[in-house]
């Protein structure tokens, strides 16, 4: 059975997050074009060991009510909010964009005891995670209410899925829940252009894993190389056989992960 709560982000943002299971305290931070329901397939897995906290970031869900202007720190600030109300040493585990967020998090709290971070996108030399053109078209499919067309220039330009895999996806019931959020890719994408990998995150100093799927852009890669070049106590590990949505393609193996970095 899983209750309801919410907190007050530090912008006065109220981010409303799903509570269930037993265990030590779990975070978990969606990607962009999803919301908490994105976790589905792992959840019952990891609520038999965690109290699981299913945040909805802010712009979705139980989060809609924002204040201000949006910048990724506010997301940390969010994701920081709830983990201090969970914690402390709290396991937070974030996906794509929310492990750019998670990692805002971890700078402005002690809440975090560790954190696991499935392929966060920023661009690095030589490599760029939203090809020349693809940004403009997000931007018009936006201004013209089409979700559905965000969405797809989004996975097929971006995550570079095949059309057949899209389609599939336009089958699954998260699909309607990835179009209520589809608007909120663009100030994502923005963000991951502008995102700064520096040494600032010599700050964090908790333990941080960070999984690749090995059927991943190849973006993804040189981005986690970087990452974990600045934090003091990272590595990286494979996901093998799947890509960017390992979480549902494989959940066996995802969990399987992210208990081995606990030794649970």
């Amino acid at each position: 059975m899983s209750t309801l709560n919410s907190v007050e982000s530090r912008d006065g943002t109220v981010i409303g997050f799903e509570v269930l299971g037993q265990g030590p305290p779990m975070v978990l931070v969606h990607g962009g074009t999803n919301d908490r329901s994105g976790w589905t397939s792992v959840l019952a897995m990891l609520a038999e060991r965690f109290t699981v906290h299913l945040l909805d970031r802010r712009g979705r869900g139980l989060s809609t009510a924002e204040r201000g202007p949006y910048e990724l720190r506010r997301e940390g600030e969010d994701i920081a909010a709830v983990a201090e109300s969970a914690g402390p040493d709290v396991y937070v585990v974030g996906h794509s964009y929310g492990a750019l967020c998670s990692l805002e998090a971890a700078l402005v709290t002690d809440a975090i005891g560790r954190m696991f971070l499935y392929e966060p996108p920023a661009p690095t030399e030589g490599r760029v995670v939203v090809p020349p053109g693809t940004i403009e078209r997000i931007r018009a499919a936006a201004a013209a209410g089409d979700s559905a067309a965000i969405l797809e220039t989004f996975f097929h330009e971006v995550i570079q899925m095949s059309t057949r895999d899209v389609q599939m996806m336009r089958g699954t019931p998260i699909w309607s829940a990835r179009l209520s959020v589809a608007p909120t890719i663009v100030r994502e994408l923005d963000s991951v252009e502008n995102f700064d990998i520096s040494d600032r995150f010599g700050k964090i100093t908790i333990p941080v894993r960070l999984l690749l799927g090995t059927e991943s852009p190849a973006y993804f890669r040189p981005a986690a190389g970087a990452i974990a070049a600045q934090l003091p106590h990272a590595d990286l590990v494979p996901l093998h056989g799947q890509g960017h949505l390992g979480v549902s393609g494989d959940p066996d193996q995802f969990v399987a992960a992210v208990l081995a970095f606990t030794g649970r």
